[in-house]
């Protein structure tokens, strides 16, 4: 235990396993010692080892519980939850063991579960800031973000400098502000999304939500200078190079726009929206040639960007052009 306090996790396996050669049935030896392998990422041993642990001592929670999250970290979720099961079946006042259920319901989609989870999680310990932020994001994924934004709120007034939190409600409010036309809900998106990069500045996320509530505000300005942010922090962003690409086209920067788009590309060459985006800037330049041969491209990707097309604003300064109508044409009998 002393060596795996001071991260010397190989040597405190050898530990452990001095222990149960001497005493196999040394029930903590085979948890402490399933510890260490999971914190060296070793999931499958480490699941093996909390199962000797339970084998000789079936009600102990915290075993079941860390067996749960090493099932989880596998990617075996169904296995997870019924190991989660276990552990609150022992110890029903296990909070983390709750959180880590709904997590896992969460992660199958199986929501209202999950947020029945986080609640029990909350019963138990109510500053558990962890169980209200993860009720928020599977409230939110329901639909109903203004309770989601009420559990987010929970989260920030128990843990101030929860970044995750207040990027989540940020997003939540955002979409309020979509749905209801509220513009009074974007501001309060971009100053939740502020408060995030505040405590975390390196929160990319935050910055590429944080640009798209600006856009939606007309500042466009302010827009691009937070989408550059998240591509400082991430370069390979590529959605936020593709939305930083139609703010400064919005602006009337083409020319900077068509190399926001291609930095997206070069990212993921198969970015329907970019190379959609690109031929918008092109067909308002009255690039003809450039603006049918990236269509093509968007097209190919994406069959709905044809139909985008059709009328698409942007292309009005080409529609009559022969080449333009043959390439709307010929997607249309394809």
């Amino acid at each position: 235990m002393a060596l795996s306090a001071l991260g010397r996790n190989e040597e405190a396996i050898a530990s452990y396993e001095q222990a149960i050669a001497i005493k196999p049935d040394k029930h903590a030896a085979w948890y402490n010692r399933g510890l260490a392998l999971s914190d060296l990422g070793r999931k499958e041993e480490a699941i093996a080892s909390y199962e000797q642990a339970v084998a000789i001592k079936p009600d102990l929670h915290e075993a079941w519980n860390n067996r749960g999250t090493a099932l989880y970290d596998l990617g075996r979720k169904e296995e997870a939850i019924a190991s989660y099961e276990q552990a609150v079946a022992i110890k029903p006042d296990d909070h983390e063991a709750w959180n880590n259920r709904g997590v896992a319901l969460y992660a199958l989609g199986r929501n209202e579960e999950a947020i029945a989870s986080y609640e029990q999680a909350v019963a138990i310990k109510p500053d558990l800031h962890e169980a209200w932020n993860n009720r928020g994001v599977a409230l939110y994924a329901l639909g109903r973000n203004e309770e989601a934004i009420a559990s987010y709120e929970q989260a920030v007034a128990i843990k101030p400098d929860d970044h995750e939190a207040w990027n989540n409600r940020g997003t939540a409010l955002y979409d309020l502000g979509r749905k209801e036309e509220a513009l009074t809900k974007f501001c309060e998106a971009i100053a939740s999304y502020d408060q995030a990069v505040a405590i975390k500045p390196d929160l990319h996320a935050a910055w590429y939500n944080r640009g798209v509530a600006l856009s939606d505000l007309g500042r466009k300005e302010e827009a691009i200078a937070s989408y550059e942010q998240a591509v400082a922090i991430k370069p390979d962003y590529h959605e936020a190079w593709n939305n930083r690409g139609l703010a400064l086209s919005d602006l009337g920067r083409k020319e900077e726009a068509i190399a926001s788009y291609d930095a997206a590309l070069a990212i993921k060459p198969d970015d329907d929206a970019a190379w959609y985006n690109k031929a918008c800037c092109y067909g308002l330049q009255g690039k003809i040639e450039l603006a049918i041969e990236t269509l093509q491209h968007a097209i190919a990707l994406d069959a709905e960007n044809h139909e985008l097309a059709k009328t698409d604003s942007d292309f009005d300064g080409i529609r009559n052009d022969e080449r333009f109508r043959a390439l709307i044409g010929e997607s249309v009998e394809g």
